[in-house]
């Protein structure tokens, strides 16, 4: 083992200690202000609510866990088809650039559309089921990651190609074996930031009107006052949002190695 491995792995025990007493920290004076009354619970929660929530929810039962479900399957569909869409797409713009032109006014025009303001239309066309969640999902990634698509494919070195071809290699390897993988890290950023957003379509859409979601379930817990609830389901969320984007980068880490 690597001498130097050992006291890098102490520097990161120590680092998630520091982070894990900050966080009881606040977690204790937040509990301790709210029984005290200097926190009123109706606005602010509080943490053993929130506890009592989660594990009446997760661990008592399965609704939490049904409703997390619809929430990721939808999320799931919506990142797929927005990404593959985006760089199938991006793909078209770089080889085609009359294309590109072509398209542009009409691209830059639907994405200045607020996406939360088309989810009453996507409801009507889709219904109040997992379509409409899906396409708000899908509207939010599909721009993100064809902005990635194409400005990584562009980014590559253009002296590499023309390096490349004056050593005689065809367009299409080097297409292949130099666009592509040199793209690659610019893509998956796109992927990364894409995948967020098609998770917060699809609660938004949840939150708008829905028969599942975690999104559904946050809008009955604020409109019943249920503060911690609520924060409940936000910290869910977030845990959500930062394990999707770890996913991410590990992949990409995994993926990315040769370079």
């Amino acid at each position: 083992m690597d001498v130097n491995d050992t006291p890098r792995h102490r520097i990161g025990l120590t680092e998630a200690a520091i982070h894990l007493f900050a966080i009881a920290a606040v977690l204790a004076l937040w509990e301790y202000a709210s029984r005290q009354g200097w926190l009123n619970p109706l606005f602010f929660g509080r943490p053993s609510k929130i506890w009592a929530f989660l594990v009446g929810g997760f661990w008592e039962g399965p609704k939490l866990w049904i409703e997390l479900g619809y929430t990721l399957l939808g999320t799931f569909f919506a990142f797929t088809l927005g990404a593959l869409a985006a760089m199938l797409t991006g793909l078209l713009f770089v080889i085609f650039p009359a294309f590109d032109r072509a398209a542009q006014p009409y691209l830059t025009f639907l994405n200045a559309i607020p996406r939360i303001a088309l989810a009453p239309l996507f409801m009507l066309w889709f219904g109040i089921g997992l379509g409409s969640k899906i396409a708000v999902g899908f509207s939010l990634t599909f721009f993100i990651v064809l902005a990635a698509t194409v400005a990584g494919i562009r980014g590559v070195s253009g002296d590499t190609i023309t390096l490349a071809r004056s050593l005689g290699v065809s367009g299409g390897r080097i297409f292949f074996t130099i666009t592509i993988p040199s793209a690659i890290p610019v893509i998956f950023s796109g992927l990364r930031l894409g995948l967020i957003y098609a998770m917060l379509g699809v609660v938004g859409a949840e939150i708008f009107a829905s028969q599942h979601g975690l999104g559904q379930v946050l809008t009955f817990l604020q409109a019943n006052f249920d503060t911690s609830g609520t924060l409940g389901i936000l910290f869910v969320l977030a845990i959500l949002g930062l394990a999707v984007t770890s996913l991410m980068s590990w992949l990409e880490r995994h993926l990315l190695k040769w370079q």
